[in-house]
């Protein structure tokens, strides 16, 4: 009778763990939907002074920041990753253009990133195109190139959320393979931003982890005999020259596109999905997981504040997994 007992009881509570991550997420998605529906009330209500709504802007920024302030008391995030998936099914969804599901896109992770700063991470990363959807159609691949090259531009302007708040740039990946005018844009942004200290975004463009893990190999193996070449051997193999050709897990670390940056505490993707889909497959053994539901172009405050106060559950259990590594 205990022997069946034991063997329910974690099925049980599994089914009980289930349950009560799709009710938050439910939940969440419920406040940001609701909150997105007024929002856009209010403007179509064509207040002509846009009074009540700065007004309203205003008390809700208070308001975040009041949240932040509590939320603060535990734990806090160093690194987040988002896996942006969704836009075009809200595209469909809203019978728009796909180019307007890709803007909409752009709109909520310049929110999510002013989030993000305010409540103090220092790491940002996003999925922004695979090396897999150069297989898309040509004139999408086009379309979201020069949507690329716009929102890069944008990034160094005066009033965008880089200069705002003191954001480095880097964009991850294999950048030999995005259109030669997408290429310049990258590279003078992070040029650009060089300097920049306070907060860091890591956009991944033309990337994919196993690219990454076999640029990683390459280049640990390039080095590797580059230095033993260069050493004079006289002839002779001994254990610790032998030694000096492994390839060691450091030696992979150094050489990864995401060396930049230490590795995320919270993975978040959206509509639901739970594949990672080649990304950050290296660095993600050890981060929180969180798939809302909602489409990317309606992910919101809410959304952040539930993974965070997620990790924050898992916290310890997480550190204690990474100290015994």
């Amino acid at each position: 009778m205990l022997g069946s007992f034991n063997k329910f009881f974690p099925r049980t509570l599994s089914r009980q763990r289930c349950r009560k991550t799709r009710r938050e997420n439910y939940a969440a998605d419920k406040i940001s939907s609701r909150w997105n529906r007024f929002r856009v009330t209010l403007e179509m209500r064509g207040d002509n002074d846009g009074i009540f709504i700065k007004l309203l802007g205003a008390l809700v920024t208070s308001m975040r920041r009041f949240m932040f302030r509590v939320i603060s008391v535990g734990p806090i995030p160093n690194h987040i990753a988002f896996i942006m998936d969704g836009n075009r099914r809200y595209a469909k969804k809203n019978k728009l253009e796909q180019w307007s599901g890709h803007n909409a896109g752009f709109l909520a992770l310049m929110s999510l990133l002013r989030y993000c700063y305010e409540l103090g991470l220092k790491y940002v990363t996003v999925y922004a195109f695979s090396i897999d959807n150069f297989k898309r159609r040509p004139e999408e691949v086009q379309q979201l190139m020069d949507l690329m090259l716009e929102k890069i531009e944008g990034l160094l302007k005066e009033e965008s959320i880089v200069n705002q708040y003191g954001v480095r740039v880097y964009f991850i990946g294999n950048l030999n393979l995005l259109h030669e005018p997408v290429r310049i844009a990258a590279e003078k942004a992070m040029l650009a931003t060089a300097k920049n200290t306070k907060t860091v975004l890591l956009i991944c463009v033309a990337y994919t982890s196993t690219d990454e893990i076999t640029h990683s190999a390459q280049e640990s193996c390039v080095k590797k005999w580059d230095r033993t070449a260069n050493s004079d051997y006289n002839g002779e193999i001994s254990e610790q020259k032998e030694e000096k050709r492994i390839i060691k897990l450091v030696d992979l670390d150094k050489h990864m596109y995401m060396g930049v940056a230490p590795d995320p505490d919270i993975l978040i993707r959206s509509s639901g999905e739970t594949r990672l889909s080649n990304f950050l497959l290296w660095q993600s053994s050890n981060c929180v997981l969180y798939s809302p539901r909602a489409l990317w172009p309606e992910i919101g405050l809410w959304h952040v504040m539930w993974a965070v106060l997620n990790f924050q559950r898992n916290h310890s259990y997480v550190e204690k997994k990474v100290k015994q590594l």
